[in-house]
């Protein structure tokens, strides 16, 4: 049985249940606005700033206010952005609480 193993996912624009490899490639034509707390448009590679004190659960550390992220990368979420950061691994901040420099 050739194929018989492949997962298919549903895709909710079409209304039908459609092979996964084939949903992966559609996948990525829909493009996400990730806009800043003022309404800047953010893309991969920007540099932010936070504008407002936030303390980062499991790190035991705060970031302050003013704090530069360099170097964004948007995931997808319209509110959510992946961040590097000295100290910090896996990052994730929302959109709201940064500025675009």
């Amino acid at each position: 049985m050739a194929g018989g193993d492949e997962d298919y996912v549903y895709d909710e624009a079409r209304g039908e249940w459609v092979p996964a490899a084939e949903a992966v490639e559609a996948g990525g034509a829909e493009t996400v606005e990730v806009r800043d707390s003022v309404g800047n448009l953010l893309q991969d590679g920007d540099q932010v700033t936070l504008i407002k004190d936030l303390t980062v659960k499991g790190a035991g550390q705060t970031l302050k206010r003013g704090t530069v992220i360099k170097s964004i990368r948007l995931t997808g979420d319209a509110q959510e952005i992946d961040c590097k950061y000295e100290g910090i691994k896996g990052l994730v901040l929302r959109a709201e609480f940064v500025r675009k420099r």
